[in-house]
């Protein structure tokens, strides 16, 4: 994003087998940093009409903390954070939990900004969204 809330994008990239990788952005003019991170998140899932066995790598510990850890708790909770409070962005974690429930996932974490390849195109492809 640029501002947090501000004018935002995401990026994913999508590699299957030995095809090209395919390459899909978009975003919001009114968003949040995790917001774009849960839609990558989404959208990658999205693309795929079938089940299928994916590894989701996500720079966002957001993200794969709140699959991973939290959703569990949020939901017997009444999306209630361990704290009492509502929580931030339901809608696209419910979003997320209906696309994950398609598929078989296995998640992982890549640091950010620290030149792994796909991740470094798909924080372009982010970018791009964003200086249009």
């Amino acid at each position: 994003c640029s501002g947090n809330p501000g004018i935002g994008g995401w990026g994913a990239v999508l590699i299957i087998k030995d095809n090209e990788p395919i390459y899909l952005n978009g975003g919001d003019n009114n968003t949040t940093n995790n917001r774009m991170e849960l839609m990558a998140a989404i959208k990658g899932l999205k693309y795929f009409n079938e089940s299928q066995n994916i590894t989701l790598i996500t720079d966002s510990q957001y993200v794969k903390n709140g699959i991973e850890l939290w959703i569990k708790n949020w939901k017997k909770n009444g999306w209630k954070t361990f704290s009492k409070k509502p929580v931030k962005n339901k809608e696209l974690w419910l979003e997320l939990d209906l696309e994950i429930a398609k598929h078989h996932i296995k998640w992982e974490w890549v640091k950010g900004h620290a030149g792994n390849k796909h991740n470094e195109k798909a924080d372009y492809l982010a970018r791009q969204y964003i200086e249009k």
